[in-house]
């Protein structure tokens, strides 16, 4: 065989055919005999030196590489890259004069279309056919960026859902002669796939890889149910909670009407404007509302404002070359230093025709910075009454809830207290949250077996400052069974000594509530604790996907702490259940440790106790007496 290999190798080189040479080569590296009958002995370094005249000789050639073929696993030379996503598109640009502003510093319009361009082509990369933007998240611009420096844009899909996917966006600068780089902003766009005859097409799963890359999926889901549900939520605070309408800018006595500030424009769509699906390409509608919004901003403020959020780019519909789109903006409400400006963009054929359509919408939030770079004080809006009073009160509402959002997810762990504040405006985002804390705290991949007795196994993972741990088990439940009982923190002391009882404070939603908690305390304090806890609870999105029940401590005004009580608190805890077969379910139980814990959790990973055993072993028995009881309540929902 090694000859064979041989006279293969001699003929390629021969014959001039670099590719069969590589492919025989390959084969001869693979054994590990040698040949006395041809008078060689292969060794690493004569191998590497041939691949190298190889690999020269064909790329002189202009012939394709395949880099398997120069692979040597036997040698353990095998050409390992580093993983690379496969929807993962990379762009990177130089920014010229022609893309920036008055101030030398990059359009933001001219961003947004690199954003949605590289997106896109991630999308459809993944989707193998045409994709059109559904949607934008929020963007938060860090920085500015100036001639001169590059743009570098990462984009790769999150998760595919049926037609529809979430794509990341990662923008930074370099600067080329510091070598430096600074994060510009991130962004998660939903792109949905266009079949040829059918509209919509059903897209083929996504299997996440890496540790981010599943952290990334899981969390997708809760994005995904976090902007369906934002226009309720904005109804609802509107709706339950008293809005504060007088101006927080009172210190200034300008006062602008609000139609001083609108702003209406027509752009005819071009050839040079469209796709290549032939709709107008996304990027360039952003870049026209961003460039009407600047102009509104200015008319308020009468200087050069900076853009600092857009809050979701929402296209509802396309529009086509020879379509001309109407721009609508005007400022809805300042305050003390910021702004925000609502566009609006509708398309018609023909310019006679009445009727438009409504094809996108957008919020953006400028600022006014001084020579120190701080924000500057704004004039008061007036608004107009009737629909600009009605913008005026949303636009405060946006406001908080943007606050809301930045405080529970934006902001670094450690700098949040455990407890957050529950309301109705942020109920949304804490549920997010939760979910979102718990799936990250999943997809960690540095868990480590710490102890087992009988089938039930406890992991530990050190992180920073925080010590979590997994507590898992399997047993002969149906997972839809198990996830029930488990998310009902009142049956909780049924199996769990340390909690006393439960009190359910507010039903949510149907997967959201808090309870107030009575456990007797783990550590060595005298008094016992209690907790308030949101309870979120999810069925799994897609196949594979796991039952989830996530805990963390809120702060409710109708439970103020009790002396009687030490408050205790939990920042990230909760359930895992997975079907693994038709009979069997694992269950697994994550803690990320608070202070009072931690004792708890090194006595047993000391194997100085084996509490969490006896624990997780009632569990195991409240589960299997009570499922035939949940199995009736199931079917009868």
């Amino acid at each position: 065989m090694v000859g064979a290999a041989y006279k293969g190798f001699l003929t390629g080189l021969l014959k001039g055919s670099w590719l069969s040479s590589c492919k025989h080569l390959s084969k001869m590296s693979q054994k590990k005999t040698t040949s006395r009958k041809y008078g060689w002995r292969w060794s690493a370094g004569g191998t590497k030196l041939l691949r190298a005249h190889l690999r020269a000789n064909m790329q002189g050639s202009g012939s394709a590489l395949p880099a398997g073929d120069l692979a040597d696993p036997a040698l353990g030379m095998e050409s390992k890259e580093r993983y690379r996503n496969p929807t993962e598109v990379q762009m990177s640009q130089l920014v010229l004069p022609c893309h920036t502003n008055h101030r030398g510093e990059l359009s933001i319009g001219q961003l947004l279309k690199w954003i949605d361009t590289t997106a896109c082509l991630s999308a459809e990369r993944h989707a193998g056919c045409p994709c059109v933007t559904a949607s934008v998240d929020d963007i938060y611009f860090e920085h500015t960026i100036s001639v001169g420096q590059v743009v570098n844009i990462k984009a790769k899909v999150n998760r595919a859902f049926n037609s529809s996917m979430e794509v990341g966006i990662q923008v930074s600068y370099e600067d080329l002669c510091s070598g430096k780089q600074w994060n510009v902003c991130k962004a998660y766009a939903t792109f949905v796939a266009q079949g040829k005859a059918t509209g919509k097409m059903k897209l083929k799963p996504l299997t996440p890889q890496t540790e981010e890359e599943k952290m990334e999926y899981s969390i997708a889901a809760e994005r995904r149910r976090m902007r369906l549900a934002h226009t309720d939520t904005l109804k609802d605070l509107l709706t339950n909670s008293t809005m504060q309408t007088e101006r927080e800018n009172g210190d200034c006595n300008t006062v602008v009407p609000a139609e001083k500030t609108r702003v209406e424009s027509v752009e005819l769509v071009l050839p040079p404007h469209a796709n290549h699906q032939g709709n107008t390409f996304g990027g360039q509608i952003m870049a026209w509302m961003e460039n009407v919004a600047t102009i509104a901003a200015s008319r308020l403020c009468h200087a050069h404002p900076t853009l600092k959020t857009i809050e979701m780019f929402h296209f509802r519909g396309p529009s086509q070359v020879g379509d001309r789109l109407l721009l609508k903006a005007i400022v809805n409400n300042a305050f003390k230093n910021s702004m925000e400006v609502g566009v609006c963009v509708e398309a018609y054929r023909q310019e006679m025709e009445v009727s438009r359509r409504h094809i996108n919408s957008a919020f953006m939030t400028f600022v006014v910075l001084d020579q120190e770079g701080q924000p500057s004080t704004l004039p008061m809006v007036k608004p107009e009454a009737g629909d600009g009073e009605r913008r005026y009160r949303e636009a405060s509402a946006r406001k908080k809830i943007r606050l809301d959002r930045k405080y529970i997810i934006s902001c670094e762990q450690t700098k949040v207290p455990l407890s957050v504040p529950w309301d109705q405006s942020n109920k949304v985002y804490l549920s997010y949250n939760n979910v979102s804390a718990l799936k990250t705290l999943v997809a960690k991949t540095n868990w480590v077996l710490a102890t087992e007795i009988d089938k039930v196994r406890m992991y530990t993972l050190e992180e920073d400052q925080y010590l979590s741990f997994r507590i898992e088990m399997s047993l002969c439940i149906d997972a839809t069974q198990a996830f029930f009982l488990l998310s009902d923190l009142r049956k909780r002391h049924e199996w769990d000594r340390y909690y006393a009882s439960a009190e359910l404070v507010q039903q949510v939603d149907e997967d959201d509530m808090i309870y107030h908690v009575l456990s007797q305390t783990v550590s060595q304090e005298k008094k016992s604790q209690d907790f308030v806890i949101l309870a979120s609870r999810r069925k799994p999105c897609d196949e594979g996907d796991p039952y989830v029940v996530a805990f963390r401590s809120v702060t409710l005004p109708t439970h103020p702490p009790n002396p009687e009580y030490t408050r205790g608190e939990t920042m990230c805890s909760g359930f895992c259940i997975w079907q693994e077969t038709a009979e069997l379910t694992k269950v697994s139980y994550y803690n990320q440790a608070a202070p009072g814990y931690l004792a708890y959790v090194t006595t047993n990973i000391a194997g100085l106790s084996s509490d969490f055993y006896v624990t997780f072993k009632a569990c195991e028995r409240f589960l299997q007496k009570n499922k035939d009881e949940i199995a009736v309540g199931l079917q009868n929902l």
